[in-house]
């Protein structure tokens, strides 16, 4: 029985550039549906808190200043889809980034009979992306959030709930490091798109609609995906 229910298991990819919403969205189909979201900075910080083999090798990549190696990512990957709350399924986020690893992660579910149900990409327009994160910024005082076009405060420079006037803007919240983040994406998950898509799981979501937009749609993907 066990086995039975690790095979059935689904895996979904969620593919995006920053800002696109996939944590969010994320989040909301874990209550929904009872997936777990797996990113690849979370596992390799469990990892290593953890102290397991996986863990102990990323830890010495790392602190050696290196970048953690797929086959590493792939061994902490392993272990942590055979805890018991990956039962339901899972949301891959952030992983993977490249068609090398997108095939290292093929080869690893077929270990189990698992597959990839779905890669869902958000699509975003870039010119809006760069409007859109760029014109964030935040209360220093509460965290309350705000927009230079679609939510500014009642009163310039005070903060709606908190009454706080410590506005804060992330350094890379500008229009040219958005703009780099974007082209960067495009470049490297092109080819990862192209991939899915020749394997007939890849699914498209318009990520500049509203929440409710984005996760009516993402919720019939993920209910024909798992069925």
């Amino acid at each position: 029985m066990d086995g039975a229910t690790k095979t059935a298991a689904p895996v979904l990819i969620l593919l995006g550039p920053p800002g696109a919403g996939k944590g969010t969205q994320a989040r909301m189909l874990e209550d929904k549906f009872g997936l777990v979201q797996l990113s690849t900075g979370d596992l390799l910080r469990a990892a290593v808190a953890a102290g397991t083999d996986a863990g102990k090798a990323a830890k010495a990549v790392m602190e050696a200043g290196g970048l953690v190696s797929d086959d590493i990512v792939i061994a902490i990957l392993r272990d942590r889809l055979a805890d018991a709350d990956c039962a339901k399924g899972v949301i891959l986020d952030g992983f993977p980034r490249t068609t090398g690893q997108a095939k290292a992660l093929d080869a690893l579910l077929e270990e189990s009979g698992q597959r990839i149900n779905a890669a869902i990409s958000l699509d975003v327009d870039d010119a809006a992306m760069v409007a859109r994160i760029s014109g964030r910024y935040t209360c220093g005082g509460c965290g309350e959030g705000y927009h230079d076009q679609f939510k500014q405060p009642a009163k310039d420079g005070v903060c709606d709930k908190c009454g706080g006037t410590d506005m804060k803007r992330r350094a890379d919240d500008n229009a040219e490091t958005v703009g780099s983040r974007l082209e960067a994406y495009h470049a490297q998950t092109a080819p990862l798109i192209a991939y899915y898509e020749g394997k007939g799981n890849l699914q498209n979501v318009d990520a500049m609609k509203d929440i409710g937009a984005i996760a009516g749609a993402l919720d019939a993907i993920v209910k024909d995906a798992i069925a």
